[in-house]
Order: structure tokens, then sequence, then C-alpha cells
């Protein structure tokens, strides 16, 4: 299921984990030794990726794999996430969808009150981040639109921040996957955080989006990381698994994320291709794990 529609550290690991893939047949002692994880980077991953696994099966293989948190899940997902042990790092729930968003004034009284809706339930279930979209183009010049993200975005901030809730604007592309969004480089993201003046407003700095977009990943990174709440992985091209088949090399963005002093999570937001989707999730664990 592709996420629009869900909406409306080394070689030697990756070889080992291809096995297993190929075999399915490690011993357990092998397995555990494989699954315990360094801890510099606080991992998570994106439901709607696995989404044809049964919530409670995804569930167990996140504990077996050590796999502390879960993207982009609601309140009707919190409950059982919770009886596994499993966080929420990036909740949504509130808004229209990434096509419309607050870069349309027409929108904000109803994103304005839908937003003031699921704050709370986030902060009551003891979480922290809330997705939101800067919406589509459709013919508005990008500083219009980034006044209208401002003035709506300002209505809900003190709002946000009683609360303890992070808002996070996604960085998305809209060269391949999603045509006409405004947010679409680090830059304009960034002159929108400056514009809104809140802590408790960032950005989701989608690595696989923005290398289609911009580049320079690492430096972007270094540049502009007090900006960015969040990161999400991808390979490129393809949003597929994210080791050598593709362009971005994950462990050394994951090492300039820790050099930045960042504490939060790294969801993996790519799209597996094996068989097994639960090896090829390991595997880039695997790989992002420094």
């Amino acid at each position: 299921m592709k996420r629009r529609n869900f909406l409306s550290t080394s070689a030697a690991a990756s070889v080992g984990i291809m096995a297993c893939k190929s075999t399915n047949a490690m011993p357990n002692e092998t397995l555990e030794a494989e699954n315990k994880l360094k801890n510099n980077i606080n991992h998570s991953v994106c439901r709607w990726c696995y989404s044809k696994i049964p919530m409670e099966d995804f569930l167990k293989s996140l504990n077996e794999l050590g796999i502390k948190a879960m993207d982009l899940t609601g309140p009707e997902d919190w409950p059982i996430m919770k009886k596994y042990g499993i966080h929420a790092s990036m909740c949504w729930g509130a808004g229209k969808g990434i096509l419309e968003g607050w870069n349309d004034p027409k929108l904000h009284e109803e994103l304005i009150a839908d937003y003031k809706r699921v704050i709370p339930l986030v902060a009551e279930a003891g979480y922290t981040n809330l997705i939101c979209f800067s919406g589509n183009r459709n013919g508005m010049p990008d500083d219009e639109g980034l006044k209208n993200c401002t003035d709506g975005l300002k209505q809900i901030m003190s709002f946000a921040e009683k609360h303890g809730v992070v808002l996070q604007m996604e960085l998305l592309n809209s060269k391949v996957d999603h045509a006409d969004y405004m947010c679409d480089t680090s830059a304009w993201g960034v002159e929108l955080c400056k514009a809104i003046g809140s802590d408790n407003f960032k950005l989701l700095y989608d690595i696989y989006h923005m290398q289609i977009m911009e580049g320079d990943i690492i430096r972007n990174i270094q540049d502009y990381h007090q900006y960015f709440g969040h990161y999400h992985t991808g390979g490129n091209p393809g949003r597929n698994e994210i080791n050598d088949t593709q362009e971005l090399f994950y462990p050394a963005i994951m090492k300039a994320i820790l050099e930045t002093g960042y504490k939060g999570y790294v969801a993996q937001e790519f799209i597996p291709t094996w068989d097994d989707k639960i090896a090829a999730l390991k595997e880039g664990v695997t790989i992002c794990d420094v």
C-alpha cells in the first residue's frame, strides 16, 4: 500500500542478513547476537510500509528485532502498541493529508480545530511528535504559501507548547512522488521554522525525498539540524532497501546525525521488495545501527 493512500553496519552484517533471508535457518544464538543493537540510534519504522502484516504480528517482530518505536500511527493503534512496549514516535490523525495543508488559508479554521482535537490525545498517550503538511502549491507562490503556513500554524503553537507536543512538517519531494507539494526543500522548511519561532515546530527530514530534491544530505544535516526534529530513511532511486542497491550511504549519514547530538528517532520508511519483509527491515536497521 502506498503511503499517500494510507493517509486519506557493516557489509558483513548485511551479508549475514541476506543469508538469513535466503535460508531462514540461523541458530537462535546467532539471531540473538545479531539482534543486539548498539543503542546509539533510536530505531523506529513506518507502519504503512508493512501494512500487509497484521499489527500484532508486526509488533512481535519489532520486539524480536529490538526496534522500540513505530511511526505514522494514530489513536486506534496506540493501545496495542503499548501492550508490546512500542513507542509512537511520529503520530498522525489530524489534518487533511498531503495534498491539502497549512498553505491554504481557507482550511485554517478546519485544521486548527482538528489539531486542537488531536494534540491532547497525543499528549495524554505520552507521545510528542505529530505530523503536518504544507499542502500542494496549486499555483500559489512559495513566499505566499510560507506566509499562509506561518499565519495558520502560529494560531496553534501555544496550544501545542502547553501540551508538550511538537508539530513536524514533512519535507517531501515534488519531482517523483508528490507533484506540486510545497514544502519540498530544506531551505523553504527552515524559513518556515524561523518564521514560526517555536521549539514545538520542527521539520521531518526525509532523507529519500531530500536526496531527490537537493542531495548534499550530510551538509544539510550539519547546517540545519537544529530545525530537524525527526528522520526517515529510504533507498534512492525507488524508495526500497537502503543497502548497496541504491546510491545513499546510510552509515555515514547516521554518523552525521549522531554528531549533531540528535537524541530522537530514525524511522525506516523504505518499501521492502524481499519476500521476507522482516528480514529486509532487519537489514535496514543493522545498516543504520552505527
